[in-house]
């Protein structure tokens, strides 16, 4: 019997603009009722793994983390049949033990972002109210920390990502903050990608690539672009090799909890659902609402 296809939507972080791997390599030029992705999705094939990949700042990247339009990306590779997503970002180091050039397949967020639209149902009389208790896909993450040691990445297994607003660094105090908080690293991209992939039942997983020590670090320099584009490089050359490893393994996610996230979570009568709600939210809630 082969093997089922699996689908997996890769949002690329930043350095991350494509996988010259793909096979059968295809760009879908994508539109969504909540406007267009970041760019366009290159879609293809690592063995029986179909991957969709969109570049969450555009290639060239030309969208700052507070303009990206996170609604768009993960509705965007819902409709091209994604089954989950791997979020791939870089991000700065909030403990001593993680150093630059590692990798942390994280299983926890705080959100310090203040001007993003972080759901789908917002303006539409339509009200739904996810768990996001667990915000990463346990199953997703097992399988990416296995790649990322088959690839021979130093990666720790768990930890928490703080979403700042950006697109500026940390102040020292704030850093010294989060620290104290127990955060294990700092980024500006997860969060709300990670809540709105949960609304659309997408089981979803983050490898954060350290790039630096956040500005709290006394030895190392402060955050600079140059020392983060340096390490970067290397970052996005490992990653590329964690995503070969992982294509073959890529886990079924029918049975995970987020697939049924809005079961039992949208209060709204469907009898009051408007016309024009049900037309754009119907990616979304075909599945309880007739």
């Amino acid at each position: 019997m082969s093997k089922m296809q699996r689908t997996l939507g890769v949002i690329g972080g930043s350095g991350l603009y494509e996988l010259e791997q793909l096979a059968n390599v295809e760009e879908l030029e994508m539109t969504t009722p909540f406007g267009a992705p970041s760019d366009s999705i290159v879609a293809g094939t690592i063995g029986t793994t179909r991957l969709l990949f969109v570049p969450r700042h555009g290639r060239g990247h030309h969208l700052p983390p507070h303009k990206v339009n996170y609604r768009a990306n993960v509705l965007a590779l819902k409709m091209a049949g994604a089954e989950q997503i791997l979020s791939i970002s870089a991000v700065g180091s909030m403990k001593e033990h993680i150093h630059p050039g590692d990798m942390v397949v994280v299983d926890q967020f705080i959100d310090r972002t203040r001007n993003r639209v972080d759901t789908f149902f917002e303006d539409d009389g339509v009200v739904a109210h996810v768990g996001f208790a667990d915000p990463i896909d346990a199953q997703l993450a097992g399988a990416l920390s296995d790649a990322a040691q088959r690839a021979h990445a130093t990666v720790h297994r768990g930890g928490v990502y703080l979403s700042m607003e950006g697109p500026q660094f940390s102040t020292r105090a704030e850093s010294e903050l989060y620290r104290s908080w127990g955060v294990s690293v700092i980024g500006m991209t997860n969060l709300p990608e990670a809540r709105l992939a949960r609304e659309a039942e997408l089981p979803y997983a983050t490898l954060a690539m350290v790039t630096d020590y956040d500005c709290w670090h006394e030895v190392h320099d402060a955050v600079s672009v140059d020392a983060v584009l340096a390490v970067m490089h290397k970052n996005v050359a490992k990653a590329k090799e964690i995503i070969l490893e992982l294509a073959p393994s890529v886990p079924d996610p029918a049975k995970r909890p987020a697939t049924s996230a809005l079961a039992g979570a949208i209060l709204s009568n469907p009898d009051s659902i408007s016309a024009a709600a049900r037309e754009k939210l119907w990616p979304l809630i075909r599945k309880y609402v007739t």
